[in-house]
């Protein structure tokens, strides 16, 4: 473990608490954004030292950074387990990416999408504007209801043209069964579309299921979530669907010829990178990938389960927590625990944790608001309400965070849960919540 807390860059960077003391930065806001690797950023320096245009020059350094940008493709497919039949473009986040998609494939107000209660807002937000949108519900635990994939299928039975679904939640950490739901989508003439920005970092994620009804269509992630910045992100797709499409994104890059009147593109994955790409972006997300790789899924997941089980079991103990999800079966969850403390507004706890002890937590609705409400609402019943949800902390796990980090953590939530001078100071010193934060995000 310390070998790895050596790998990432940053981590004994200082922050200045209320009382002007400063203390190593202690992130447990991994599901937004992870630091990154220190070979990343050496990597990124490295190539920028021959860096030039990509794919539009015959200088030395171009034709060097075209050949990393060209043939990282195929690294990204080894990632992700795809074969000959899907292409790679880059983007410069999910959000990106999902968007890009949405303007590509749907083609008519009238499509129809199949989504679920869960989703972050980037892949529910770029399918409500542009098509149909029917979802899946969650169940009292925020667990996906794959019954209810099943039934809105068949009620709408050849409709229903695409299923876009995550792979893992970013507010419970559930993990869903994406080839169970392809199969499912497939059965009913649906393409599936997963959004994978909380999977990459944490799981082994592979295109391909057991048979081919199982495999997966298009797959989107971010590199900011698995170590690497620069704002790199890339959609793994099926190469003959995407050349079907035309994204809404127009400009140089993406063309064959531009006559007076008319104009040729060029197939996928070109005609999805309209403009100067992200080449940083794509270089560090490249590297990160690698040392994924090195360290190792299956460790990933048995450290982030060590993790979340020891914090699940502190919090249990305190009274005042309520915690969010099915905390016993954790199996199915990546490192994420979310919570409240009764009497304490989401986010006094969270300044409290940043400015008493420099630790970096996530709070209010996380861009997921339908899928928060279920989880705080009493029996569901503010659903329809145009105010935000009450929200709740969260806290998300990397590969470099370890027990001392928990222990900490536990032991500032039973500062603040005894020490009602630190209860009044915190919740004394916030404004009102406004009608949307910025900390809403990710």
């Amino acid at each position: 473990m310390n070998d790895i807390r050596k790998m990432i860059f940053g981590l004994d960077s200082l922050v200045k608490l209320d009382n002007g003391e400063y203390v190593p930065a202690i992130n447990l806001d991994n599901a937004a954004t992870t630091p990154p690797f220190k070979q990343v950023v050496k990597e990124v320096e490295q190539q920028l030292l021959c860096y030039g245009s990509i794919g539009r020059g015959k200088g030395q350094k171009s034709e060097h950074s075209t050949d990393v940008y060209v043939k990282g493709r195929d690294i990204v497919k080894d990632f992700v387990g795809a074969n000959d039949d899907y292409t790679v473009f880059y983007t410069h986040s999910t959000t990106d990416g999902l968007n890009k998609l949405a303007s590509a494939l749907i083609e008519s107000p009238e499509d129809m999408v199949l989504t679920t209660r869960m989703e972050h807002h980037a892949n529910d937000l770029p399918w409500r504007e542009r098509a149909k949108v029917v979802y899946a519900e969650t169940d009292q635990d925020g667990r996906l209801i794959m019954a209810d994939i099943k039934r809105q299928l068949e009620e709408h039975q050849g409709a229903i043209k695409y299923v876009s679904v995550t792979a893992a939640a970013n507010v419970t950490g559930y993990v869903n069964d994406v080839h169970a739901i392809a199969k499912l989508a497939h059965q009913h003439g649906a393409q599936i579309i997963v959004d994978g920005a909380q999977i990459v970092a944490h799981r082994a994620f592979n295109m391909l299921g057991e048979t081919p009804e199982e495999n997966i269509d298009f797959f989107v992630f971010s590199a900011h979530k698995m170590y690497s910045p620069f704002g790199g992100g890339a959609v793994v797709g099926l190469t003959h669907v995407l050349n079907q499409h035309m994204p809404q994104f127009y400009g140089g890059g993406m063309v064959k010829t531009v006559y007076d009147d008319s104009v040729i593109y060029l197939l996928a994955p070109d005609r999805y990178e309209a403009g100067s790409p992200n080449y940083p972006g794509v270089v560090g997300m490249l590297k990160a990938m690698e040392i994924l790789k090195t360290v190792g899924f299956d460790y990933i997941k048995d450290h982030e389960q060590t993790l979340l089980r020891r914090t699940l079991e502190g919090l249990k103990k305190l009274p005042g927590v309520t915690l969010y999800g099915d905390n016993e079966k954790i199996a199915d969850r990546v490192g994420i625990v979310v919570f409240n403390i009764e009497g304490l507004d989401n986010e006094v706890v969270a300044d409290f944790l940043a400015n008493h002890y420099g630790i970096a937590v996530r709070h209010a609705a996380f861009c997921a608001h339908p899928y928060v409400r279920r989880l705080t609402e009493t029996e569901h019943q503010n659903l329809t309400s145009c105010q935000p949800p009450a929200g709740m902390v969260r806290v998300s796990f990397g590969i470099y965070n370890d027990e001392s980090d928990v222990d900490i953590f536990l032991y500032a939530i039973k500062r603040l849960l005894f020490n009602q001078h630190l209860r009044e100071h915190f919740s004394n010193k916030m404004t009102p919540p406004s009608m949307e934060k910025p900390s809403d995000r990710g």
